[in-house]
């Protein structure tokens, strides 16, 4: 492991800084610099002009975004984020491009690594492998589409990170004032959402109901209740711009993508992946019902289900699963060697590669990483059933002895 982490990490980042080691702000590749990192810069121009009116408009940002940045002229995004985003974002766009996206990149990279390192603190069969755990957090694909988009993923890495340590301390009000906060990228909270309120987790349900009103709250003060209208307006009617929202599918690793990818065009993959969607739920709900069953495994499945379901997901979204790899790697470590074992620890490693061979699916039309992500969920259930209980970081009184 470790020295495929290493080859995947120097692969991946000196191409990078090779890609973005040039004058302006366009790569080798003609694109920018940051590429989505764009759109947010915008939207804090937006906010910092008091330009609520521009937020749903494509034609006025892309104009806006020429104007502050020049060599993005005729690129276009399309809005979805929620008002209070760009109010966040403003202090942002008061810094040049260059400077505004450098603060951006180590922010996220702090982030990540934070996240990372809490988890990694918790997990008491990894104490003596930091220098591993922190080569492969490094080498994560996901992480590398983090930085090189330019996305807000990070932040919801953020949240899910925060709630896992909020649930394992039984704070599940303080839970769900997280889980709210991921309103800003709502795709990403809808599995947790469905699982909390199957299992009846109503103090989790009431603190996200609060944090994300309270979040939306922000840019009604702000802007007044115009924009969240039109904000509503969009995500009902987003069905009809997905084109423009994922124009490579094959960046995407969500049920939805994969069975638009694989059913033929005159066929709706609608109906296939709400089933499949249904599925993958089920055997979540099933681990967290019990509830006597380790956290690493309730809450790796929960993470695993909120890629899968998530109705767009682009492969940057991917690193809410790195608290699942430390996670689970912990509680195998610490687990005789089993049938179930090797193979979970085989999916593991395919989940964390097979985002790289994404570009493939433009002509297999199967995106393995769900396929992988989905038997992961299965065999965490199947696992869950015999009592997969090992001591970890579920367990409090065993990291205080440690620490």
């Amino acid at each position: 492991m470790r020295a495929h982490g290493t080859i995947l990490a120097v692969c991946l980042w000196s191409l990078y800084v090779w890609n973005v080691a040039t004058p302006g702000f366009r790569d080798r590749n003609g694109n920018l610099k940051g590429t989505d990192f764009l759109h947010l810069y915008t939207l804090g121009s937006v906010a910092a002009a008091h330009r609520g009116a521009d937020l749903y408009d494509m034609n006025a940002q892309a104009v806006l975004a020429a104007q502050r940045v020049p060599e993005a002229a005729g690129i276009r995004y399309l809005p979805l984020y929620p008002p209070q985003v760009s109010v966040f974002l403003a202090p942002l766009a008061r810094l040049p491009y260059g400077w505004a996206l450098l603060v951006w990149w180590c922010g996220s990279a702090v982030v990540y690594g934070i996240c990372c390192y809490c988890i990694w603190r918790t997990c008491p069969n990894l104490r003596n492998y930091g220098g591993p755990v922190a080569l492969l957090a490094v080498a994560f694909p996901a992480f590398f589409h983090l930085i090189a988009w330019g996305q807000t993923s990070a932040a919801a890495l953020a949240c899910f990170t925060l709630m896992f340590f909020l649930l394992r301390d039984k704070r599940d009000f303080l839970a769900g004032l997280v889980l709210g906060c991921l309103i800003f990228k709502p795709q990403l909270g809808l599995a947790a959402a469905i699982v909390f309120v199957s299992i009846g987790a109503w103090r989790t349900v009431l603190g996200a109901v609060l944090s994300a009103v309270a979040q939306l709250s922000v840019g009604v003060f702000y802007y007044g209740i115009e924009p969240l209208r039109r904000w509503m307006y969009v995500l009902r009617n987003v069905g009809h711009v997905l084109p423009l929202l994922e124009p490579k599918l094959y960046q995407t690793h969500s049920l939805r993508t994969f069975w638009s990818m694989l059913v033929p065009g005159e066929v709706s993959p609608l109906g296939p992946y709400i089933l499949s969607a249904m599925v993958v739920l089920a055997f979540t709900i099933a681990c967290w019902t019990r509830g006597s069953g380790s956290l690493p495994l309730r809450y790796s499945s929960l993470l695993l289900t909120s890629v899968l379901v998530a109705p767009h997901l682009t492969v940057y979204d991917l690193v809410i699963l790195a608290p699942a790899f430390i996670l689970l790697a912990d509680w195998l470590v610490g687990q005789p060697r089993t049938p179930s074992t090797r193979w979970l620890g085989t999916l593991l490693y395919l989940v964390y590669m097979l985002p790289l061979l994404g570009p493939f699916t433009r002509w297999t039309h199967v995106q393995l990483s769900v396929v992988a992500m989905a038997a992961t969920v299965y065999l965490i259930w199947s696992l869950s059933r015999t009592g997969g209980s090992q001591t970890s970081a579920a367990d409090p009184v065993m990291i205080a002895k440690t620490s």
